[in-house]
């Protein structure tokens, strides 16, 4: 399993997250991963500009809501940031989540697995650089487009719930999970994928999980709740919770010691998560020293 850095999980300006691509492909991670926040930057265009000041470090990003975005443009859009990334992004799309689509976007939230087998089932061909011919259900394309410089583009599917997965594992290169803990990656998730991707290339996992290293795992989770708890609310997760068999969020972050988070780090190794995505945050009265506590150990994991 790769460790990815965390680029970050929270809402930042397109400098920093620019900054942070720096610093982790300094600090030896894998993959640096930013989130698209709907009410903030645009995640693409500013990985875009990452790829320029980096030079080996895989750029990610994760969901970029599929909704409000036609498929055509979105390639077209990923097709020209891989040019700026030199070959090293990986776009991750998602249908997001009713509230934000229904009530930011104004579109209806109709079929959202039947929907995403149609939109990759566009996307993915434009990314290989392929001309697309469909009518379907929900989108109509009739070509292509030509972007110089560009190269195929890895696409993940945000998924939690079995259809999702099977779309991402029969259409896409894999999934990207927020939230997914052991028992549901194992029972579920992980055989789901594999099953579905059968005859095609090996599946990635990236598995996004809150962590944090200290001394004081209660409060750990205690804050985990404050700094995730929205996620509590949303019907996707409760769903998720339901089948991990936990209450909330707190209880499925990474918290503990050195020690201890890395042998829960190791257990998603051994479920089958290629990648780990994790979202650092802070535990403590000093935030700074926290998050360098984490990120040192997470270093030491990230370099082989």
């Amino acid at each position: 399993m790769t460790i990815g850095g965390d680029v970050l999980a929270r809402p930042s300006s397109p400098g920093e997250v620019v900054a942070d691509a720096q610093q982790a492909e300094k600090e030896g991670y894998a993959t640096a991963w930013s989130v698209h926040f709907s009410r903030a930057y645009d995640a693409l265009t500013t990985l875009a500009v990452a790829g320029t000041v980096t030079s080996r470090i895989g750029l990610g990003v994760g969901i970029v809501p599929t909704y409000p975005r036609h498929p055509l443009a979105l390639a077209q859009q990923a097709a020209t940031a891989q040019v700026f990334c030199g070959g090293r992004l990986t776009l991750g799309v998602g249908v997001s989540h009713r509230p934000v689509i229904e009530g930011l976007h104004g579109l209806p939230y109709a079929n959202p697995a039947a929907h995403m087998r149609e939109y990759l089932g566009i996307l993915v061909p434009l990314l290989h650089g392929e001309e697309v011919h469909v009518a379907g259900e929900h989108y109509r394309v009739d070509g292509g487009f030509r972007v110089p410089g560009t190269s195929p583009v890895s696409v993940l599917v945000g998924a939690l719930s079995p259809r999702m997965v099977r779309a991402a594992g029969e259409c896409s290169d894999g999934v990207i999970t927020w939230l997914a803990g052991p028992r549901t990656l194992d029972a579920t998730i992980v055989p789901t994928l594999r099953v579905a991707a059968a005859g095609r290339p090996a599946p990635r996992v990236v598995a996004a999980l809150p962590v944090a290293v200290t001394d004081d795992p209660d409060a750990a989770r205690a804050i985990a709740e404050q700094a995730f708890g929205r996620y509590n609310g949303m019907e996707n997760y409760r769903r998720l919770f339901e089948r991990e068999g936990v209450a909330s969020v707190g209880d499925l972050a990474v918290v503990g010691t050195e020690d201890a988070v890395a042998t829960q780090l190791a257990r998603y190794a051994d479920l089958g998560v290629t990648e780990l995505w994790p979202a650092v945050y802070p535990v403590g009265d000093d935030q700074e020293a926290s998050i360098r506590r984490t990120r040192a150990l997470l270093t030491t994991l990230a370099v082989p």
